[in-house]
């Protein structure tokens, strides 16, 4: 079975035009994410496998499904909110 990612929290996220600030109120940290992480974001309020992120995003922004290199980009970006504490592994 595949690793499935969600948030943590229902962290406070606010959109300004491109950009995403994602406030994670318990360490008190601010993450500044484009508009491709702040669309991912929004889909790890249920749980989502990175295949499923990376078909929604390619989906969502005309890009080839069949490109690698977004579910690398895509695994790197996950990795990155589990270092800052904004998600964590589906039960």
């Amino acid at each position: 079975m595949k690793e499935r990612y969600v948030q943590r929290k229902k962290y406070e996220a606010s959109q300004f035009d491109d950009e995403w600030i994602i406030l994670n109120t318990d360490l008190y940290t601010v993450t500044k994410v484009n508009e491709v992480g702040g669309f991912c974001w929004s889909l790890l309020e249920s749980a989502q496998t990175v295949e499923s992120i990376a078909a929604a995003v390619a989906g969502h922004f005309n890009i080839s499904e069949a490109d690698e290199m977004i579910i690398d980009d895509i695994k790197d970006f996950i990795m990155e909110l589990q270092h800052y504490g904004l998600v964590e592994y589906a039960s």
